[in-house]
């Protein structure tokens, strides 16, 4: 079966943040499907924005989203990751859509900065999460109730995982890959990448 994974893409986002995870979701497609030719990708990435249009990263980076909140797929995995995340959060629209997401998700992502918009949809309270290490003080002191743990590259419950800042997305994932497929695919994946995968949160 054929994993719909998207990842929310913004103004500002952080660039690795998203792309990290888009090339290790994709790759692993592509390494699984010269291994196995014929057999159905085990994940279908999308970039998925609040509505049509272009979307202006960090530094001026821009993409074009393949789809967004009214014409996506049903997602099993959501993806939110940081960046300038400030005026994300003050958006009940985009705030309502992931919280609508991860309710039929079978797991929500966060990298970097992106845990704040978990928390602002109510999806970390009383687990243990970590952001990126110089936003660590801030989610504490926006969110108190939340177990905010620093010096880990991610933290993982059975439906959300949180990771630290920006390249710690990668590791996390692989670790994603290798939890909805295999560990095989996951190494294979790193390799193909040409990438040191740090495989311990």
């Amino acid at each position: 079966m054929t994993l719909q994974v998207g990842i929310y893409v913004y103004d500002q986002v952080e660039v690795l943040d998203f792309a990290g995870p888009y090339e290790v979701f994709s790759t692993a497609s592509r390494v699984h499907q010269r291994r196995s030719p014929g057999q159905p990708p085990p994940f279908a990435v999308a970039l998925v924005a609040e509505r049509p249009g272009s979307v202006v990263a960090r530094a001026g980076f821009t993409v074009v989203p393949q789809a967004c909140f009214d014409s996506h797929r049903p997602l099993d995995l959501l993806v939110v990751p940081g960046g300038v995340h400030e005026a994300e959060l003050a958006k009940p629209a985009v705030i309502e859509w992931i919280r609508r997401q991860a309710a039929t998700a079978k797991l929500t992502a966060s990298v970097c900065t992106g845990a704040f918009l978990l928390a602002g949809a109510g999806l970390l309270g009383g687990l243990a999460v970590t952001t990126h290490w110089e936003d660590v003080e801030d989610l504490r002191r926006q969110f108190p109730g939340l177990d905010v743990r620093e010096g880990v590259r991610w933290l993982e419950h059975e439906r959300v995982v949180t990771s630290a800042g920006i390249s710690a997305g990668l590791d996390m994932a692989l670790r994603l890959v290798a939890r909805f497929t295999s560990q095989d695919l996951a190494e294979r994946t790193a390799r193909q990448m040409d990438y040191a995968w740090q495989q311990r949160g």
